[in-house]
């Protein structure tokens, strides 16, 4: 898969199946790139600068982005 067509999954993903879930509490998600299985996404409005997103941001789309996406290694949150 090249990265074009990895990072259009990612979006996919994070649209259709966790974003949905994100917009509950005012959250966004940019997926900025992807490369060799590194995703660097963006966190946008109410949450953009709070500490403990950042930690959901790493470890629970981490999670849910690994096990949809197996090529997926990690997340690298990017301002």
């Amino acid at each position: 898969m090249t990265p074009a067509e990895l990072k259009e999954r990612v979006e996919q993903v994070l649209a259709e199946q966790i974003g949905p879930d994100l917009d509950l509490d005012g959250s966004a998600i940019e997926v900025v790139g992807v490369d060799a299985g590194v995703v660097q996404v963006r966190l946008g409005n109410v949450c953009a600068g709070c500490p403990s997103t950042l930690m959901t941001l790493i470890m629970g789309l981490e999670t849910e982005l690994r096990k949809r996406i197996p090529e997926i290694e990690y997340l690298e949150a990017v301002p």
